[in-house]
């Protein structure tokens, strides 16, 4: 039935684009009042301003220019590198010149090759080595990945002037929202995000409108460099809040919970901790973060808690847990609480962010005994709960508080042939179909993959990746790099030694505890190993452009490529990184491989990107 709703969708619409109307006056008005202040000072500084006209920094020296089209003159005929020539190649948009800018300065920055890869000892030896591009072509770009989308460098003013001289076209932007204003709405829950949409693109038709004489005049901070970055801050406040909202949105299906619920390794694990740990648990006050059905908060009413403060997000699941308490007998009720009568009601449940109920002081700072949280996303760190639950360690727990579970470990192994999809598509009721399979293994190589993986289709052995202490870690240690070696798997068989192997890409998966330092009666581990019993988070799979030979016998040298069939490696050299991603709840990972030959030779593949979101 979605009659109704379109009777009143203009009435509704016009409310909330009122409601947000009124906001955005509001902060216009306050950005006018201080550009007026600050008009004065910015007229009186013409003398300082002259003296700033070079501060376009060069991407790959300590040079500065006056204008983008000098400084792009000078890479060309200094550093081999042709920015007009790349742009027009390989057909880069805004977006597309943007993230090249912030790409090559990353690697510039770590003396790395931005066309080759190669990794250089000094920034002269880098210049010295600097060549014209070659190998890009198609999608795969390096720097094809939002991560870029975020200046590298503060104050970057090449980022607002390199197309400078080009005129603003905001025909996409126009069409794009004149098929906003007439796409169909079919449930009312889409009614809130619509709006945002609407306005969010709306927003951004009139400021690129608007912006587009002032950019290209930017040197300083200028009326139109203020509005622009005041203007950024606003689309980036409202695209976390339609993230979060999509985000505790998505947790109201039932589904999930079912999902995760049935998952009896994570489930078991949690009432053990919680539950046959009675000197951690009996009479204390537990915070549980994110706690969905309320199923921890439970156990934790179960273990004999005296309050359990259970926050949830989610306003349908927020009211969900609430009647599920009610329904066992555990609700808190404010009203009876000096009641003389024996009650067992000890969950109270509120509805709110971490960070906005720290704002409303409804728990008091430093007045929770045990932290218990079920954070865990794919490859450990998607969603970025953990944050979360850090602020609320940092704000809630009292010292020497104890939090559930109180470390994190994640691993890396490489996998072989049989934990891609080329097996199935080899034989096709009798029939080849290989090719399909090699397509989709190559498409892989830009996407990470969450599947359960067999342990024996792993080939190499597995390595400690990253350990986190959820005691003492800071909230910035979320984002880590790591280096780890891989080598062929170790057997009892002889043969299996003496044999090579193929290395598809690498498995990532995680391990939580619950150690002794709190759960002194019974701790226990939660485990994602493909070698234990596979839980709703599977692994996750970053495969290799290309499949690295892996051998640990003897071989006889070899002029072919290190890695090669005829030339197989007896390591792989593995570097990886993890940071949220510019988009919020999203993180990033990169994946960089070096096999090491026998006699020492090395061949080193470019750096991958890969993005969950």
């Amino acid at each position: 039935m979605v009659g109704p709703l379109y009777n009143n969708l203009d009435s509704q619409m016009k409310d909330k684009e009122e409601e947000l109307h009124n906001i955005e006056e509001d902060i216009d008005d306050d950005e006018e009042g201080e550009e007026e202040q600050n008009w004065d000072d910015w007229t009186a500084d013409g003398e300082e301003g002259e003296e700033d006209d070079q501060n376009l920094l060069c991407l790959f020296c300590e040079s500065r220019f006056s204008s983008s089209d000098s400084l792009f003159d000078h890479c060309v005929s200094t550093h081999c590198f042709d920015f007009k020539s790349i742009k027009t190649t390989l057909k880069l948009d805004f977006y597309g010149c943007f993230k090249l800018i912030n790409y090559v300065r990353s690697q510039v920055a770590k003396n790395q090759c931005w066309s080759c890869g190669s990794t250089c000892e000094s920034r002269k030896e880098l210049q010295d080595h600097l060549h014209e591009p070659s190998g890009f072509g198609g999608s795969n770009l390096p720097w094809d990945n939002d991560m870029y989308l975020k200046p590298y460098m503060e104050e970057d003013n090449l980022l607002y002037s390199f197309d400078e001289d080009e005129e603003v076209d905001d025909d996409d932007m126009v069409r794009s929202i004149d098929g906003l204003e007439k796409m169909s709405i079919d449930d009312e829950t889409d009614l809130e995000s619509y709006v945002l949409d609407f306005n969010l693109l709306k927003s951004c038709k009139e400021n690129e409108v608007k912006g587009a004489t002032s950019i290209s005049e930017i040197n300083g901070e200028s009326s139109g460099e203020k509005k622009s970055k005041n203007f950024s801050l606003k689309a980036a406040d409202r695209g976390i809040m339609i993230v979060n909202k999509d985000y505790f949105g998505s947790y109201s299906s039932f589904g999930i919970h079912k999902e995760m619920i049935s998952d009896k390794v994570r489930t078991d694990a949690y009432r053990q901790a919680i539950v046959d740990n009675p000197s951690l648990v009996k009479g204390a006050v537990v915070l549980d973060v994110g706690c969905g059905t309320g199923i921890l908060s439970l156990f934790a009413a179960q273990g004999g808690a005296s309050m359990v403060n259970a926050v949830e997000a989610s306003g349908k699941m927020a009211t969900v847990a609430s009647q599920i308490a009610k329904d066992n007998g555990l609700l808190w009720n404010e009203a009876s609480s000096g009641s003389t009568k024996q009650e067992n009601g000890v969950v109270k449940v509120i509805n709110s962010m971490v960070e906005d109920l720290i704002e409303s002081g409804q728990i008091k700072p430093k007045s929770v005994d045990v932290l218990v949280s079920e954070w865990m996303g794919y490859c450990l760190l998607y969603e970025s709960m953990l944050s979360s639950v850090l602020v609320a360690r940092d704000h809630w727990l009292k010292p020497g508080g104890a939090i559930l579970p109180d470390t994190a470990t994640m691993f890396v192994a490489g996998f072989g042939k049989g934990a891609t999809s080329i097996p199935f598509w080899e034989n096709v009721y009798g029939f080849n179909m290989s090719s399909i399979g090699n397509e989709l293994v190559k498409d892989a190589a830009h996407i990470p993959i969450v599947d359960v993986v067999d342990g024996n289709n792993l080939v190499t052995n597995t390595a400690l990746l990253q350990a986190f202490d959820l005691v003492t870690m800071k909230p910035d240690e979320v984002d880590f790099t790591a280096s780890v070696q891989l080598e062929q798997k170790s057997s009892n068989s002889t043969e299996v030694d003496l044999t090579t192997t193929k290395c598809y890409g690498v498995v990532l998966w995680f391990e939580t505890s619950f150690t002794s330092r709190f759960c002194k009666e019974a701790p226990t581990v939660l485990s994602t190993s493909p070698y234990t019993t596979p839980t709703h988070w599977s692994q996750t799979l970053l495969t290799l452009n290309e499949p690295i030979s892996l051998t640990s016998k003897m071989t006889t040298k070899s002029c072919a490529m290190v890695g090669s069939e005829a030339n197989p490696a007896v390591k792989i050299d593995t570097r990886i990184s993890i940071a949220r991603g510019v988009e919020h709840r999203s993180i990033d990972i990169s994946l960089e491989v070096t096999a090491v030959g026998l006699d020492g030779q090395k061949q080193k593949w470019p750096v991958q990107l890969f993005n969950m979101r």
